[in-house]
């Protein structure tokens, strides 16, 4: 099926979760939030939340950093 991950275009296996994903894509879920079709994730709902034809998901990166 196909999901848009950050505005592309992505082909993923049926039963995908959204933790999955994040496995596939190499990102961990500790430095990450997750927006699926607008709605921002738990984390902790990211292994039971399956994705769907059409879905469109931002993957959102935290980098740290402080004044110099």
């Amino acid at each position: 099926m196909t999901i848009h991950v950050n505005g592309e275009s992505r082909g993923v296996g049926d039963g995908q979760t959204v933790a999955g994903l994040l496995r596939e894509l190499d990102i961990r879920t500790d430095r990450v939030a997750v927006e699926l079709n607008l709605e921002i994730l738990d984390r902790k709902d990211f292994e039971l939340r399956g994705l769907r034809e059409g879905d469109r998901v931002e993957i959102l990166s935290f980098i740290g950093g402080g004044a110099l």
